[in-house]
Protein backbone atom coordinates (compact mmCIF):
# COMPACT_ATOMS: atom_id res chain seq x y z
CA UNK A 1 0.00 0.00 0.00
CA UNK A 2 1.12 3.71 -1.04
CA UNK A 3 0.67 6.66 1.75
CA UNK A 4 0.57 9.56 0.21
CA UNK A 5 3.45 12.60 1.49
CA UNK A 6 1.75 15.90 -0.28
CA UNK A 7 2.03 17.08 -4.31
CA UNK A 8 2.15 13.95 -6.52
CA UNK A 9 4.30 12.30 -4.12
CA UNK A 10 3.54 8.30 -2.82
CA UNK A 11 5.64 5.96 -0.80
CA UNK A 12 5.37 2.73 0.07
CA UNK A 13 4.38 2.03 3.84
CA UNK A 14 6.35 -0.57 4.07
CA UNK A 15 9.41 1.61 3.01
CA UNK A 16 8.57 4.12 5.32
CA UNK A 17 11.18 4.50 8.55
CA UNK A 18 10.18 7.05 10.39
CA UNK A 19 8.28 10.43 10.31
CA UNK A 20 9.53 13.49 12.20
CA UNK A 21 8.15 16.89 12.81
CA UNK A 22 10.10 19.82 10.91
CA UNK A 23 8.79 22.75 13.37
CA UNK A 24 9.91 20.83 16.84
CA UNK A 25 13.47 20.84 15.53
CA UNK A 26 15.95 17.92 15.28
CA UNK A 27 18.71 16.84 17.50
CA UNK A 28 22.31 17.12 16.70
CA UNK A 29 22.69 13.84 15.08
CA UNK A 30 19.94 13.96 13.11
CA UNK A 31 20.51 17.47 12.03
CA UNK A 32 24.13 15.77 11.02
CA UNK A 33 22.07 12.75 9.22
CA UNK A 34 20.32 15.29 7.47
CA UNK A 35 22.85 17.67 6.04
CA UNK A 36 24.90 14.51 4.87
CA UNK A 37 21.77 12.77 3.47
CA UNK A 38 21.02 16.53 1.72
CA UNK A 39 24.54 16.55 0.45
CA UNK A 40 24.26 13.19 -0.90
CA UNK A 41 21.10 14.25 -2.69
CA UNK A 42 18.95 11.81 -0.57
CA UNK A 43 16.52 14.80 0.21
CA UNK A 44 13.79 15.98 -2.04
CA UNK A 45 11.80 18.48 -1.14
CA UNK A 46 8.29 18.23 -1.95
CA UNK A 47 7.05 21.21 -0.15
CA UNK A 48 6.55 24.80 -1.03
CA UNK A 49 9.05 26.81 0.74
CA UNK A 50 8.08 27.77 4.22
CA UNK A 51 4.93 25.21 4.20
CA UNK A 52 6.83 22.16 5.45
CA UNK A 53 5.49 20.41 8.12
CA UNK A 54 7.41 16.52 8.67
CA UNK A 55 10.49 14.70 7.38
CA UNK A 56 9.44 11.57 6.01
CA UNK A 57 12.08 8.97 6.01
CA UNK A 58 12.12 5.91 3.61
CA UNK A 59 14.46 3.45 2.65
CA UNK A 60 15.44 5.23 -0.42
CA UNK A 61 14.80 8.90 -0.04
CA UNK A 62 14.09 11.42 2.99
CA UNK A 63 10.91 13.46 1.81
CA UNK A 64 10.66 17.07 3.09
CA UNK A 65 6.78 17.23 3.42
CA UNK A 66 3.95 20.13 3.77
CA UNK A 67 1.54 17.20 5.89
CA UNK A 68 1.67 17.34 9.16
CA UNK A 69 2.91 14.24 11.16
CA UNK A 70 -0.49 13.61 13.01
CA UNK A 71 -2.49 13.56 9.61
CA UNK A 72 0.42 11.22 7.90
CA UNK A 73 0.04 8.84 11.08
CA UNK A 74 -4.05 9.54 10.78
CA UNK A 75 -3.65 8.49 6.80
CA UNK A 76 -1.76 5.19 7.32
CA UNK A 77 -3.60 4.19 10.16
CA UNK A 78 -7.52 4.36 9.00
CA UNK A 79 -6.17 3.06 5.41
CA UNK A 80 -7.00 6.33 3.26
CA UNK A 81 -4.07 4.70 1.02
CA UNK A 82 -3.83 4.19 -2.63
CA UNK A 83 -3.62 0.68 -3.44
Amino acid sequence: MFLHLGGDTVALKKDIIAILDYKKGISAINKEFMEIARDEGFVEIISEEGKEKSYVITSEKIYISPISCSTLKKRSVAGLMIE
